[in-house]
């Protein structure tokens, strides 16, 4: 499968034309629309959410990810192709891709070398990332240069494991952080908009309307209210600091 996540949105045409060449250049392949809110203009939250949906379970060997999240379009970053445990992501290498590579047991790094006729200066995922996705995905790897030593100052390379700090916030005013709950003390509270937050294990355990946090399906901690909104109640945003707490 082709699996897209992008900070596009569904409003406008740029969804739809990227799914029109990987239908033309791809024909038969499944095209899984993961995400298209992805932390808009932010590579680094959007590093972190892409790493913990990306899970090796849940898209197996052979998945391409294309992933757009990419302020510096048409400037002199390069766009890259990262192999990690069998499964392939694209995309642009301004951090992106970085936390999927350095919590893959095996990883190889390519820049892009194919280029279309004509490449739009601001739209690389319709031009040139859809349609390496589109050969990864029947095993052609001819429009990728040989694997890359990204050295130790790649963009996102001193960006910390994990991140203390909210990275997105769902319809419901769920605030995801980047703190996997496996690298947490036992119990931990967390600290965020000003408030000490409980753990609990699900909604319907914590009182409604109180602010908690719990493990969430990604395995990150994220901060809820029962029958509420977090974001609203605490004022959160993607970009706020959350801090843990003995």
């Amino acid at each position: 499968m082709i699996v897209l996540y992008t900070d596009f949105g569904l409003a406008g045409p740029y969804v739809g034309e990227m799914k029109a060449v990987l239908a033309r250049a791809a024909p038969g392949v499944p095209v899984i629309d993961l995400m298209h809110d992805a932390p808009a203009h932010e590579p680094r939250p959007a590093a972190y959410l892409l790493a913990a949906l990306a899970d090796r379970g849940r898209f197996p060997a052979g998945t391409v990810f294309v992933g757009v999240v990419d302020p510096g379009v048409g400037t002199d970053r390069a766009p890259i192709a990262v192999e990690a445990d069998g499964r392939w992501f694209v995309g642009p290498h301004n951090g992106l891709l970085e936390l999927v590579a350095r919590r893959a047991k095996q990883c190889r790094w390519h820049r892009i070398a194919w280029r279309p006729e004509s490449l739009s200066a601001s739209f690389h995922g319709r031009d040139l990332f859809s349609p390496i996705a589109a050969r990864l995905a029947g095993a052609d790897r001819s429009g990728l240069a040989d694997a890359m030593d990204p050295g130790p100052d790649r963009p996102g390379a001193a960006w910390p494991d994990d991140l203390a700090e909210v990275i997105y916030v769902d319809a419901f005013g769920n605030a995801m952080t980047a703190l996997r709950v496996s690298r947490l003390p036992e119990k931990v509270s967390l600290s965020a908009g000003g408030a000490k937050l409980r753990r609990y294990r699900t909604f319907g355990d914590a009182p409604a309307g109180a602010p908690f946090w719990y493990e969430n399906s990604l395995g990150l901690a994220e901060i809820s209210v029962n029958r509420g909104s977090a974001a609203q109640i605490l004022t959160l945003r993607p970009g706020a600091p959350v801090s843990v707490d003995p």
